[in-house]
């Protein structure tokens, strides 16, 4: 079986704690494949200056070279709302039966996916994993964890040590016209000042 980890999220823009994530659980999960899927459009919650899809989709390829991540623009290509469960089906079709899908979610959208558009459909195709943020906060995955189990999900809590950084944390320090060093690899850093990305 292929274990193929699912990365999906807005990254408005991808972040060092995005990456740091993406390498436990590549580890945890012994995967053989990761794959950052940006969004077109995020159905879950109102976008906040986001940025183009492409921009987006471009920070991420910039973040992940020299990882073994790879990037995929499946969602950006299919455009609207960006549905999970739609993903995962495409991603089915193309690594087949022999593969196993693993969904990484932060802390918040796991706390919700039992309201996600078809969330039966997420529960038979992928194995969720979440990591809380901060600390003590795998109490409230594990209770979480035991409603999706019920419901027929699989669940891999992990307790990842919590790496502080935020998109919001990000756009707010472009907007101060801070260093980006400790929020981004250094050639995101360089694509949102030369785009001028979050400073207005």
């Amino acid at each position: 079986m292929r274990k193929i980890a699912v990365f999906g999220g807005t990254f408005n823009p991808v972040h060092n704690g995005h990456l740091h994530l993406a390498k436990n659980f590549y580890n945890i999960i012994h995967a053989d494949e990761l794959l950052f899927i940006p969004t077109y459009i995020p159905p879950h919650k109102a976008p906040v200056e986001l940025a183009a899809a492409r921009d987006r989709l471009e920070m991420c390829r910039l973040a992940v070279k020299g990882t073994p991540f790879g990037v995929s623009d499946m969602e950006v290509k299919r455009g609207g709302p960006s549905y999970t469960s739609d993903t995962l089906t495409a991603l089915k079709k193309i690594y087949g039966r022999d593969s196993s899908l693993y969904l990484i979610v932060g802390e918040d959208m796991f706390l919700t996916v039992d309201r996600w558009h078809k969330p039966e459909v997420i529960y038979s195709l992928a194995t969720l994993c979440a990591a809380p943020r901060g600390k003590g906060g795998c109490g409230k995955l594990t209770d979480y964890a035991v409603k999706l189990r019920r419901k027929g999900a699989d669940v891999l809590i992990a307790d990842i040590d919590y790496l502080p950084v935020s998109s919001t944390s990000v756009r707010s320090a472009v907007k101060k016209k801070e260093n980006l060093s400790a929020y981004v690899p250094e050639s995101v850093a360089c694509y949102i000042l030369k785009k001028h990305l979050y400073s207005e």
